[in-house]
């Protein structure tokens, strides 16, 4: 069950801040060129050969796609994630053609990541249940019957589906246009901007007093 927020939205912590400040405007800046993107630039370098640019790509985003891969839900392997997904980026260099922003590729490949670990997660789930089928697994109490004693907006996000959960994550977290994340989930921007709408009147609802 959510908490009511009964407080200054100046004084709440900086996850709900970000997504009081998109309840009205979701983000959709004006999307650049991305011939100037200086990004775009280093990849083809890295695509060259170059070991110098693609540390320098590391350094860049390493911290935004944990900060991603953290609120997709990967409390405890998300600095593996990002790892795997630079390690796709260096393995499919010479696939890249700057059609886009970079960060758009980077957020192509980070999905799959993504999508991959879900997966594989979900076959170890479905081997534990077979071969641990008389015994009960696991200690603790479902989320929901855990007394929460603190404001969590990632107890919020989790409750989102996975397909509301991670437009809204890719848009209010990590700041890409609707442009960017329909290119990265194949889906027509109309959609993009539906499922936002949708996300955020899910928690809109739960904020009401």
């Amino acid at each position: 069950m959510f908490f009511r927020i009964r407080m200054p939205v100046w004084t709440l912590p900086l996850g709900w801040r970000l997504l009081f400040r998109h309840m009205t405007t979701p983000f959709e800046g004006p999307s650049p060129g991305f011939v100037d993107d200086p990004d775009v630039a280093l990849m083809q370098d890295v695509v060259a050969g170059s070991e110098t640019s693609f540390a320098a790509l590391i350094r860049r985003y390493q911290g935004e796609l944990l900060n991603f891969f953290i609120r997709m839900g990967a409390y405890m392997d998300g600095d593996d994630l990002v790892q795997e997904t630079f390690l796709r980026v260096y393995r499919y260099r010479d696939r890249y053609r700057p059609r886009a922003r970079f960060r758009t590729f980077l957020y192509v490949i980070a999905r799959h990541v993504w999508v991959d670990r879900c997966r594989k997660l979900m076959r170890r789930d479905r081997l534990s249940r077979w071969l641990r089928a008389d015994v009960e697994i696991g200690e603790r109490a479902p989320a929901d019957q855990v007394p929460a004693t603190a404001l969590d907006v990632q107890a919020m996000l989790d409750r989102l589906t996975p397909k509301l959960k991670e437009v809204l994550v890719m848009n209010v977290y990590q700041g890409l246009r609707y442009q960017e994340i329909a290119d990265i989930l194949h889906l027509p921007v109309g959609t993009v901007k539906s499922r936002i709408n949708l996300a955020l009147n899910a928690i809109r609802s739960h904020l009401e007093p």
